[in-house]
């Protein structure tokens, strides 16, 4: 129905925030560089070192999912108490001001105010990747959820691309236009506080949580565009009482569970083998990644901006493959296709010396790599980690396998400049 599209129009609108602030800090990396220089020596009248540039710019980048630790691993206690939509709306709120921080830094002469700025916006975006999903999910229909889930990646994806194209010298990617560019992070958070007050709450949190039956039903009526919703109320009494035979789990009972030692080990592993294939790296500093593979400085954010359009393409692909072949075998496929081109990238900046077109090489297997990744990688950690539980352990299983995502996509951005 209208209603339900653009309920959940005004819901992603929170993934399209983390997709935006996962990309941008990526083209604009020698503006910020020489602007933290600049600071620098209009404070203390010297140089800073190239090794503190480094260490700075690549805290700005990663103290990102510090707060997205935080905000995702308290998602599942704002969700119960402010409900998924009075948590989103709330959530906004740490989006303008992250947003703001970043914007005026230029302005205050402060590259603190970037990282600090970014810390913010990463809490917001931790709660995002926790109540977005959970809401559309919920006021998703049976038979709509799968591909709904889907929906979430695509806005990811439709994120980075936007951050990578007004990246460009062209748009935003100058000394003049990077404050901007990292300001702009206020848009999708604006928007949704337009948008989602019209939006019902979540029946289902409505009628499990708060025992408002009427209320569920009223949200219900609007969603669907219909008074049959009896079908709904009846599937969420089920949940309700299947939720009441199973006690709600904490994390620390569920570490200790035996039962549930291997499923939680499954959940784990998968989020590792998204963020420590090194992805991560590859979005945060593939101008950089290009530059120094031989390109030009212009081609190499072209070339960037080629990694956003691929992972939007192949996340549409995925959706219809996704019940079609199961998660296991895109997974694996994705992982394998990954393992290839990454030997690829490595052999073409060992040798690009020697040989002129290596450049085009690292570029068309970074590509690759990053086509292989949207394929399974992507999105599969995210649905497996919710269906290999049931209603009671769930929250918690969720709440530790963000907090391992965004742990290990710190790891990634800390440690790639060195490592590189």
């Amino acid at each position: 129905t209208f209603f339900l599209s653009y309920a959940i129009l005004a819901a992603v609108l929170g993934m399209l925030q983390f997709g935006y602030n996962t990309g941008v800090i990526n083209a604009p990396k020698v503006n910020i560089e020489n602007f933290m220089k600049d600071v620098y020596k209009w404070r203390y009248g010297k140089d800073m070192s190239a090794e503190t540039v480094e260490v700075l710019f690549s805290l700005a980048v990663s103290i990102f999912a510090i707060g997205g630790m935080l905000g995702g691993f308290s998602g599942g206690m704002v969700a119960n108490r402010f409900g998924r939509k009075g948590g989103l709306l709330l959530n906004n709120i740490l989006g303008v001001c992250g947003a703001c921080l970043m914007w005026f830094a230029k302005m205050s002469n402060a590259y603190e105010m970037i990282i600090v700025g970014r810390f913010i916006i990463g809490i917001n975006c931790g709660l995002n990747t926790s109540l977005v999903p959970m809401y559309v999910s919920e006021i998703a229909p049976l038979n709509l959820r799968g591909g709904l889930g889907t929906v979430n990646q695509l806005a990811v994806t439709v994120g980075l691309l936007l951050s990578q194209v007004l990246g460009i010298e062209q748009i935003l990617g100058t000394n003049d236009g990077w404050p901007l560019l990292l300001g702009l992070a206020v848009c999708p958070a604006l928007l949704q506080l337009i948008l989602l007050p019209i939006c019902p709450e979540s029946p289902r949190y409505l009628l499990i949580t708060k025992q408002w039956e009427e209320e569920a039903r009223k949200a219900l009526r609007r969603l669907r565009a219909s008074n049959q919703v009896e079908e709904d109320i009846e599937e969420m009494r089920a949940e309700q009482r299947a939720q009441s035979s199973e006690a709600s789990i904490s994390m620390m009972e569920l570490i200790c569970s035996p039962t549930l030692r291997m499923p939680l080990v499954i959940g784990i592993v998968m989020q590792l083998s998204q963020q420590l294939s090194g992805v991560n790296a590859v979005f945060y500093y593939s101008t950089s990644l290009f530059t120094s593979s031989g390109l030009s400085e212009e081609s190499a954010k072209f070339a960037t901006i080629g990694i956003g359009a691929i992972m939007t393409g192949m996340t549409l692909v995925s959706i219809p493959l996704m019940d079609r072949t199961g998660r296991r075998t895109l997974h694996l496929y994705g992982l394998g296709g990954m393992f290839i081109f990454s030997i690829f990238i490595t052999i073409s900046f060992l040798i690009k010396e020697m040989i002129d077109w290596m450049s085009y090489l690292s570029v068309v297997s970074t590509l690759s790599f990053v086509m292989f990744f949207a394929v399974g990688p992507g999105s599969i950690p995210w649905m497996i980690t919710a269906e290999l539980f049931s209603q009671g352990p769930r929250p918690a299983a969720m709440s530790i396998a963000v907090l391992v995502n965004w742990l290990a996509n710190f790891l990634v951005g800390i440690a790639f400049p060195s490592m590189r």
